[in-house]
């Protein structure tokens, strides 16, 4: 029966710490007296909390603001300081590593080329480690200050396993890759692994357009297409982690062939290598160097009137415009955001043309509903997201270490 008890109090405060800590870190700075109605917590639990997460260096003071007619209150937030995250975004063709404070300030960060090699399980394992070593070397920190590792990559991740996350890339020649258990061969780091474009989902709704969304969907425009379906709060996984690819949904029966191996895919007709590749068909020519270049002389070519370049964008958008109609018509979101780097160079041209397309193929009321906007964050809005899974562990455990392994799919990814 005591130790019953001890872990129901011990539950209890780490309950409390972790309210305190998540209303601190989204909505910061705020006062103790403030603290008290947004969390429930009875100004005793208020102040005896607080004063823990102070002593544990968590939290600190940044100013004051006057009260009515009596003593200014103290304000106060989540110490940027007092821990260390890093995100990982294995992209088409470089693998991006970016280290940060806890208020996402960039500390260090490398960029490390595929080098036209693919997606080799070693190699990208090997640029994995390689990345982590030069962000931890540059800011002079050691293992022990990050509270861990956010790894986004393309495919559907499987961490129910006892080994950790797999991969199954089926674009990328990746079949059951146990990412998680080659990269804890070298690494004691905290591992989190998820999809990219659910680690986008989470950047985005937590600090960029879909803030605020309690039922949404991030898309993921790049080489290729996927989304962060938010129901709820939460993301919609499915039976095996694979709901949201979104890009593999079918446009046209017996259409072009997908990266994937089938036919019709919208992946096909908007991701940046269908498009590039119409265009060739079409009798363009791009020169860019890579894919990011060459999209960008489309529009360019577009701009300066080229007939069949400006056919190839409103095609684009049209297409785009009727997948989201899909989007519109399944999940019925209050708000439907544009990010990968694609999406963003496309989308300021695109939208008006993609909202007209959305509108007609969708039915009305739920359309009515929904608005569709362009992402935030900006490129390495992957990065960023997939450097929030370890933040959601540490509010959720308020910040005090858990040695069970939490599972992704339970995070909230709401403030």
């Amino acid at each position: 029966m005591g130790e019953g008890n001890r872990r129901t109090v011990r539950d209890l405060r780490r309950t409390n710490r972790a309210a305190l800590l998540r209303h601190l870190y989204f909505e910061g700075p705020l006062s103790r007296q403030e603290l008290g109605p947004a969390t429930g917590l009875s100004s005793g639990s208020v102040s005896n909390v607080v004063g823990e997460l102070v002593a544990d260096g968590l939290v600190e003071a940044v100013g004051s603001t006057a009260s009515d007619g009596g003593r200014p209150r103290t304000l106060l937030r989540v110490a940027p300081s007092s821990g260390h995250l890093i995100g990982v975004d294995v992209g088409e063709t470089r693998v991006r590593v970016e280290l940060f404070d806890l208020a996402f300030s960039e500390i260090s960060g490398a960029d490390l080329p595929l080098a036209g090699q693919g997606h080799d399980v070693d190699l990208v394992v090997h640029l994995i480690l390689d990345g982590l070593a030069t962000v931890l070397r540059e800011a002079c920190l050691p293992a022990g200050a990050i509270l861990g590792v956010g790894v986004g990559v393309p495919g559907i991740v499987d961490a129910a396993g006892p080994d950790g996350a797999v991969v199954h890339g089926q674009t990328i020649g990746w079949d059951a890759v146990p990412l998680e258990a080659l990269l804890r061969r070298s690494t004691d780091l905290q591992l989190h692994i998820d999809n990219g474009a659910k680690t986008l989902g989470r950047a985005e709704t937590w600090f960029g357009a879909g803030r605020g969304a309690r039922n949404a969907v991030i898309a993921l425009l790049g080489s290729g297409v996927g989304a962060c379906v938010v129901a709820d709060g939460r993301p919609y996984q499915g039976a095996c982690s694979s709901a949201g690819e979104w890009g593999h949904t079918t446009l046209r029966v017996g259409g072009r062939r997908c990266r994937c191996g089938a036919r019709g895919c919208l992946e096909a007709y908007v991701g940046a290598a269908g498009v590039l590749d119409r265009w060739r068909e079409a009798g363009g020519d791009p020169r860019g160097r890579d894919e990011e270049s060459a999209l960008a002389e489309l529009l360019d070519t577009a701009d300066g009137g080229d007939r069949t370049a400006v056919a190839i964008l409103d095609e684009t958008a049209e297409f785009l415009g009727a997948g989201i109609a899909d989007l519109v018509n399944l999940f019925n979101p209050e708000r439907i955001v544009l990010g990968g780097w694609a999406g963003l160079l496309l989308g300021p041209r695109l939208l008006p043309a993609v909202r007209t397309a959305a509108a007609a193929y969708a039915l009305r009321h739920p359309y009515a509903q929904t608005s569709i906007e362009l992402g935030r964050l900006g490129p390495d809005a992957v990065t960023v997201g997939a450097a929030t899974l370890p933040v959601g562990r540490f509010l959720d455990t308020g910040g005090t270490p858990a040695p069970e392994r939490i599972p992704v799919a339970s995070a909230n990814l709401t403030p």
